[in-house]
């Protein structure tokens, strides 16, 4: 019976601060992993994520997809054997507010062209 390899990962943040690092399972999906990082986002940190779908981790400069597993993502060129990988977190901005842009768009058609002709 094989025994399934487990990989160290630490996933680092914008901030540098990290998670981790911690233990996986090569078939644990990208997805799963945020997850975790989605429950384990240090809570004074602002504008955190709320879904994993507002995550993006980038490994040796690929943005890793959701339903890929850890072995399939993994770069073994890159690894250090005993060394974690270092994972990158991405979280995007959150969604500016409607009634917010439709006062930017109104603001930006009044405004027009600023340049005079001689």
């Amino acid at each position: 019976m094989a025994v399934e390899e487990l990989v160290e990962v630490k996933f680092r943040l914008a901030d540098g601060s990290d998670i981790g690092p911690s233990k996986y399972s090569s078939s644990t999906t990208v997805g799963s992993l945020k997850e975790k990082i989605v429950a384990q986002w240090p809570k004074e940190n602002e504008n955190g994520p709320k879904s994993i779908n507002d995550l993006k981790l980038i490994n040796a400069g690929k943005i890793l997809e959701n339903n890929r597993t850890l072995g399939e993502s993994r770069l073994p060129l890159t690894e250090v054997p005993g060394v974690a990988i270092t994972m990158h977190v991405v979280v995007r901005p959150p969604l500016p507010d409607k009634n917010s842009d439709t006062l930017q768009d109104n603001a930006k058609k009044k405004g027009g062209c600023s340049c005079s002709i001689l």
